[in-house]
């Protein structure tokens, strides 16, 4: 393929996976299929596709600086247990590669659609009440964070919305403040979890660099959009576009 064209697709790829990303979580709907058709193995197209994703993380935090600082208990909770996590899951994936959570992920992002269109049933709140889940509540939200971490650092694909749907059901604030603590603790965990993949696994670093450019700026986009359209329909639309996603990994680890 011509250097050019295969530019233009990478960072064409990046913007749409970046702006899907930062809104919902979903960036493995374009990233991942288009990595595989260029002839990249499965593992590195998942881990190129987490590697790229950190530009996703540092445009979507500069963009949602303002959720962010005003849930700044909850910012370091929730990004803890996810880090955590993704250490752990990275290290088994060192230690003992393997395509287990391939056969998991269709129904575990199923399960994020459906969790995700229960969340549009009820009227969301308008204003941030900080952490204000305690108990067993906070006990079972800390622990699905770092389930979501886990998977991150072992497999990573469509994480995001998984970790979306998980925020919006266990946390009285507004979408916008679910996904940009969404988009954080991604963020980070991606990092830790690059780290170990630097060492344990082929990263395709040329096009991580060129996926990122539009990773930045569709990170940057999609949490601006996410303030303007009306929660209940983007968690609805979210919610459907997920199905569709298990869809497609059910078919790649099922039947393809």
């Amino acid at each position: 393929m011509h250097g050019f064209l295969l530019t233009f697709i990478l960072i064409l790829t990046g913007f749409a996976g970046g702006l899907l990303s930062s809104m919902a979580g979903m960036a493995s709907l374009i990233v991942y299929p288009v990595l595989i058709a260029l002839g990249v193995p499965p593992v590195s197209a998942d881990v190129t596709n987490t590697a790229a994703m950190i530009f996703t993380g540092v445009g979507a935090g500069i963009s949602s600086a303002r959720e962010l600082k005003s849930n700044r208990k909850l910012v370091y909770a929730v990004t803890g247990y996810a880090v955590v996590g993704g250490i752990v899951g990275a290290i088994i994936l060192a230690v003992a590669p393997g395509r287990t959570f391939e056969k998991i992920v269709p129904f575990l992002i199923a399960i994020a659609g459906a969790l995700m269109l229960w969340t549009a049933r009820d009227k969301q709140p308008k204003n941030a009440v900080g952490h204000a889940v305690t108990g067993w509540k906070l006990f079972v939200r800390n622990a699905l964070v770092f389930l979501v971490g886990l998977y991150i650092g072992y497999f990573g694909s469509a994480a995001g919305v998984v970790m979306l749907a998980i925020l919006s059901l266990t946390l009285p604030v507004p979408f916008a403040v679910s996904n940009a603590l969404k988009n954080f603790a991604t963020f980070f965990t991606n990092v830790v979890s690059l780290i170990v993949y630097a060492f344990t696994t082929k990263v395709y670093w040329s096009m991580v660099l060129l996926l990122g450019v539009g990773m930045f700026v569709g990170g940057y986009i999609g949490p601006v959009l996410v303030r303007y359209i009306p929660q209940r329909a983007l968690r609805i639309v979210i919610g459907i576009a997920a199905f569709g996603l298990a869809g497609y990994f059910f078919y790649t680890a099922y039947i393809a």
